[in-house]
């Protein structure tokens, strides 16, 4: 299962994280974003361990939506040591957000 981020835990579990970090900017009512859901979860269960994969609503988290320039969701943001190194808006094949991933492990 894809991590929950917040505003609150965001620096704790994206900033200082170890490992790539995929995020997903989502919000409930948004069908490109339930259509792209399953993809987010089936690379939360293929990466684990080696990567994290968090989801963040967008309607409850402003703050790091606003930082990042979310303009469109869905829109997925790739993290390794902590700095922004990768950003896909709508929804993409999930060989994607694989070959994303594996570039920084």
């Amino acid at each position: 299962m894809p991590v929950v981020i917040t505003d609150s835990n965001f620096e704790a579990e994206v900033t200082k994280s170890n490992t790539p970090v995929l995020l997903d900017f989502w919000a409930s009512w948004c069908q490109p974003c339930r259509m792209l859901s399953p993809t987010i979860d089936a690379l939360a269960t293929e990466f684990d361990g080696k990567a994290k994969v968090g989801k963040v609503n967008v309607d409850e988290n402003r703050e790091i939506s606003s930082d990042y320039g979310i303009m469109s969701i869905p829109t997925v943001l790739i993290f390794h040591k902590g700095e922004l190194v990768e950003q896909f808006v709508g929804v993409q094949p999930k060989a994607t957000y694989e070959d994303a991933i594996k570039k920084y492990l």
